[in-house]
């Protein structure tokens, strides 16, 4: 009898429990709350059920949540040009500014006349007709749109220190300003690819393609896009050995993916080292779809590479990922490949010359 009574009370409080909960959720979801513009920054919501005597707070963070990254090959090479062509100039054109002006007037496509309203656009700023916060107060979503396009490309532009010949065929140290990110295939080495982000997929669950797969032959120097830290390392029974990389700002994260066998990384690479942009990190091979680690269940050898954008970092690991087509990007990267050489004692390719990136020693100096 006395375990019976305990039963009753413990199912008395679980009934309390769940209408507890039951009436939390209608209030959260369901009672009005004022001051809608407010609601849209970061603000702490806070709900008390006087008569329940719960107290429930809840964070309530804005972020972009989703993405679609539509510039076209043409879009980029031209802003990138006018980027580079006014550098040290009165007026310095910002590329991330002229895409999301255009990105702004189209809806966030690129129609070919977007080069055109580059160029006009550039001839009234270079010659102080209009200023850049002028021409973006009257344009809806260009708040959006500039964040977007400055998580994705914010680290591809920028002054860095590198390696080259001179007439003597000397090598010596030049300062640059222009493209500090690299391929993700060595020069030299060939590939084949086409646009297939979004593609079906049925290992393990039918999912979309969530990347650009570049074809190659097994070997081939896997190079990094760009500077940052190994966040991930080893294997996964989907990209079989694969390198994650997130950039130094935390806003974005390569996914190198399908390595070589046995071999699969540059020699030194681990979890939490530093990788400077066109350096050699792994080899393409055609590992995954296993449970089992060191597998070759792909049937095409070829390099996976995806970029995820992340604006908080709830967005790291769930289902809400956001990850781009890099199929414009890559065509975009092809400019500036790294050049490696092998080294016939220990088999490992290197690049040829070395490079100083600035975020790099910023990052050492702060770490």
């Amino acid at each position: 009898m006395k375990r019976y009574k305990i039963v009753k009370k413990l199912i008395l409080v679980e009934i309390i429990l769940l209408i507890i909960v039951g009436c939390t959720y209608y209030i959260l979801k369901y009672c009005k709350i004022e001051n809608n513009e407010k609601r849209n920054n970061e603000q702490k919501i806070e709900v008390i059920a006087n008569s329940l005597g719960l107290i429930i707070e809840k964070e309530k963070k804005d972020y972009i949540k989703w993405v679609e990254f539509n510039v076209s090959f043409d879009a980029l090479c031209y802003a990138y040009q006018l980027d580079v062509d006014t550098y040290n100039k009165d007026i310095h054109l910002n590329w991330i500014e002229l895409l999301a002006y255009c990105a702004t007037k189209h809806g966030g496509e690129f129609p070919t006349s977007v080069k055109k309203e580059m160029r006009e656009l550039s001839d009234k700023l270079s010659s102080k007709e209009i200023t850049m916060k002028e021409v973006a107060k009257d344009l809806k979503n260009y708040n959006y749109y500039y964040e977007v396009y400055s998580t994705v490309l914010s680290g591809f532009i920028g002054e860095y220190q590198i390696q080259t010949l001179n007439d003597n065929n000397e090598i010596i140290w030049k300062e640059k300003y222009g493209l500090k990110v690299f391929s993700p295939i060595s020069k030299g080495f060939a590939y084949q690819d086409y646009d297939d982000f979004g593609a079906s997929r049925s290992y393990g669950y039918a999912r979309p393609h969530l990347g650009h797969d570049m074809m190659g032959l097994v070997g081939t120097p896997i190079i990094a896009v760009e500077s940052g830290y190994v966040e991930a390392i080893g294997w996964n029974r989907y990209g079989g050995w694969r390198i994650g990389i997130r950039s130094f700002d935390g806003k974005r994260y390569y996914y190198y993916a399908h390595l070589r066998q046995n071999r699969p990384y540059s020699e030194g690479i681990e979890e939490g080292s530093i990788v400077t942009a066109g350096d050699v990190i792994g080899y393409m091979g055609h590992t995954g779809y296993s449970t089992e680690e060191n597998v070759n269940n792909i049937k095409v050898t070829h390099l996976h590479w995806g970029l995820q954008l992340i604006f908080d970092e709830s967005q790291k690991e769930c289902d809400n990922e956001i990850w781009i087509n890099c199929y414009n990007l890559t065509k975009f990267l092809y400019k500036n490949k790294s050049q490696t050489v092998r080294d016939e004692d220990t088999k490992e390719w290197h690049r040829s010359y070395k490079l100083i990136d600035p975020s790099v020693e910023q990052y050492k100096k702060n770490n």
